[in-house]
């Protein structure tokens, strides 16, 4: 006799870490860049540029690149930028048995401040969490029948998995030129930049699936304009893409995550020459994974009514897929101007963040509650002090139905903000709006008991003919037709035959006629 056994792909994660790590350095202002008055604003982004695997650690090179926007004072030009950046180096304990897989290296900046140290000098801090995981990729082997003699039975049951049929990681490049329109002046040098990801849309296909949405850009720079010597323009790029993924369908599951790694934008010159073309260049990291419903039967019980077979049991774990909920949230509030700040003349440009304090599951809900940080960049009334930044924290709590979640059951929120608007209600007070996108999966983790293997021995004879070849049978609670055909040593189709019986349902107190298989053996 054969098992005949089949492989369910899974995906699990085989461990996982973070670390917190807070950067400090001082730096001086370049010779060429004036005095600083005051610090508007500044942005920064992490750069990996080293990730190795060593003895159950994990070393991570890499560096916090940071621009400053700042005020000067008796300068034709009264805003500059400085960047710069902090390098580290950290090591990451991770557990021994993943030492030799490739890791999956996230990080999120969650906090960034400079400082004022004098006129020639500043401060940055930066507070940066890094997330490791490492997944693995693994066949479920699965007896799903047994084939040998005919009289080998040998029953099934139905059991509903997620099989994950792609789990990869790509990247696709966004090329696109910007001119400026003709009321904007020629750029002589870029001081701030910030694209960003925006009402992103997914769609599987036959081996393949789209990708579409827009990339807000905002650039502030120094114009030729004597007249108007800062400018900013603003626009939204959309995008729209097919990405070769064999193996997918239509009618599978998507958990495709998209991220910006890499962003530049360069200025050309027109045909005209003239410093009025962008020309912008996006890398995007598409974190892959597409998922399969299926429903198998795997094998579950074997005997052989002229054979002693003993199966070989243990437990094995499946994944199944809960629900997948992609759920939009509107949040409004109003954020006012500081004591010591200059009132509002005209918005130029807003940015946010999600951050996510804490979800708490609850019976077949999660609840998520955390704060999106906004930065408002504007033209202020006072013209010694032409450009400012306005921050604020909106909070928010939003729950999530997951029909079908249980107590256990794995789950993974990915926040995004999709749209995020900013209107003046007065020189002192701005009214935000966004929506937010809470992308959810929920997966019940199964324990099932499968058969690996059989033991096949000769009948114990004695016992066999210590039992009546013909028996009077009354049907007890939570009896089948299997069971009793397995203790009898016969077949469900010869207890139906003989007892007339159009299916296999049976009840307590029905009376049967059971009639061993093995006697001719004997």
């Amino acid at each position: 006799m054969e098992l005949i056994k089949k492989n369910i792909h899974m995906n699990k994660l085989k461990c996982k870490s973070t670390l917190q790590l807070t950067l400090d350095d001082d730096f001086n202002v370049p010779d060429i860049k004036p005095d600083i008055n005051q610090i508007i604003t500044e942005q920064g982004e992490v750069k990996i540029s080293e990730i190795k695997a060593m003895n159950g650690k994990l070393l991570v090179k890499g560096a916090l690149i940071f621009n400053i926007l700042y005020l000067c004072d008796g300068d034709q030009q009264p805003i500059h930028n400085i960047s710069g950046e902090i390098p580290f180096d950290e090591v990451i304990n991770m557990d021994v048995t993943c030492s030799d897989d490739d890791p999956i290296l996230k990080w999120d900046l969650e906090d960034l401040t400079t400082g004022l140290i004098n006129s020639r000098k500043l401060s940055a801090k930066a507070i940066i969490r890094l997330y490791v995981t490492v997944e693995e990729l693994y066949d479920e082997e699965t007896a799903i029948m047994v084939e040998g003699p005919e009289d080998v039975q040998y029953i099934n049951k139905q059991i509903e998995v997620t099989d994950i049929a792609i789990n990869k990681i790509d990247t696709y490049r966004i090329k696109d030129e910007m001119v400026l329109p003709s009321n904007k002046g020629n750029i002589s040098s870029l001081l701030f930049q910030d694209i960003g990801l925006s009402n992103v849309e997914i769609r599987l296909l036959e081996d393949k699936f789209t990708i579409k949405g827009e990339l807000p850009v905002f650039l502030l720079y120094t114009s030729a304009n004597e007249e108007n010597p800062i400018e900013y323009y603003e626009s939204d790029i959309p995008f729209n893409a097919t990405i070769d993924c064999n193996g997918c369908t239509e009618d599978m599951i998507e958990d495709i995550t998209i991220s910006i790694i890499s962003k530049n934008i360069e200025v050309k010159p027109d045909s005209d020459g003239e410093e009025r073309v962008l020309e912008l260049e996006v890398i995007l990291e598409l974190n892959i994974k597409v998922y399969e419903m299926e429903e198998p039967e795997i094998l579950c019980d074997v005997y052989n009514p002229s054979k002693e077979i003993v199966p070989i049991m243990r437990n094995a774990i499946y994944e199944n897929l809960v629900i997948k909920n992609n759920s939009k949230y509107r949040i409004a509030d109003r954020i006012k101007v500081g004591v010591n700040q200059p009132n509002i003349l005209q918005i130029c440009h807003a940015s946010g963040k999600i951050n996510v304090d804490e979800i708490i599951p609850n019976g077949t809900e999660l609840q998520v509650e955390g704060v999106i940080d906004v930065n408002i960049l504007y033209i202020s009334e006072d013209d010694t002090k032409p450009l400012n930044s306005l921050r604020g924290v909106i909070p928010f709590a939003q729950t999530i139905e997951l029909k079908g979640m249980k107590n256990g059951s794995n789950y993974d929120v990915k926040p995004s903000i999709d749209q995020l608007s900013v209107m003046m209600l007065d020189s002192e007070e701005i009214e935000v709006k966004s929506t937010i996108n809470l992308n959810t999966i929920v997966f019940d983790i199964i324990s099932e008991p499968i058969i690996t293997d059989i033991e096949v021995a000769d009948l114990d004879l004695e016992k066999l003919q210590a039992m009546p070849g013909i028996i009077g049978y009354v049907v007890k609670r939570d009896d089948t037709l299997w069971n009793i055909a397995k203790k009898y040593y016969t077949t469900v189709d010869t207890i139906m035959n003989i007892n007339g019986l159009e299916n296999d349902r049976i009840k307590e107190g029905d009376k049967l006629i059971i009639m061993k298989k093995v006697d001719a053996v004997i």
